[in-house]
């Protein structure tokens, strides 16, 4: 047993969260997720260790990401749709329990931020990935991601407390 399927059960409802925050869709969320293991499956020969396999697999989630948004087209991410919900578009009980008040209006804050501070957040909250490796990520320091979450975190603590 290799070290990707010992760390699947740990990485997986992480890897599922960040992809279904990202998509909005269960079954978009499933299948990415799907495709990042069997990419990891893939290349674990290449895996080097210069990072931690969490930090590597959320690497190659983030390029499928992004490969799966230019190749259907998709513009906008959940965040940008609930920001623009309507209170009464709500379809069915099952989606009213899905989105808490709290977490739509956490989502809308969230979806109101530039596109590296979104990464930031999400990669932080969903991902559940360390400073360290969100910095590795995103090519900046461990310090540059603590601080700048931290300073996103209390930004959108102060919105929230605002809108609630």
């Amino acid at each position: 047993m290799n070290k990707l399927e010992e760390q699947y059960e740990e990485i997986h409802p992480k890897l599922y969260a960040f992809f279904y925050s990202r998509t909005g869709n269960r079954m978009t969320a499933q299948d990415l997720c799907h495709d990042t293991f069997y990419e990891a499956c893939k290349s674990i020969g290449s895996f080097n260790g210069n990072s931690t396999l969490s930090t590597w697999v959320f690497s190659i989630a983030t390029n499928l990401l992004r490969k799966y948004y230019r190749k259907n087209k998709y513009q906008h991410s959940l965040m940008q749709k609930l920001a623009t919900l309507p209170e009464t578009d709500i379809h069915s009980l099952e989606e009213l329990a899905e989105i808490h008040e709290d977490t739509r209006i956490l989502l809308h804050h969230i979806s109101k931020l530039d596109d590296a501070s979104r990464e930031i957040v999400l990669l932080r909250i969903y991902g559940e990935l360390s400073f360290a490796e969100i910095g590795l990520l995103i090519g900046k320091s461990e310090n540059y991601a603590r601080v700048t979450f931290h300073r996103l975190k209390l930004k959108i603590q102060k919105l929230m407390e605002v809108t609630l």
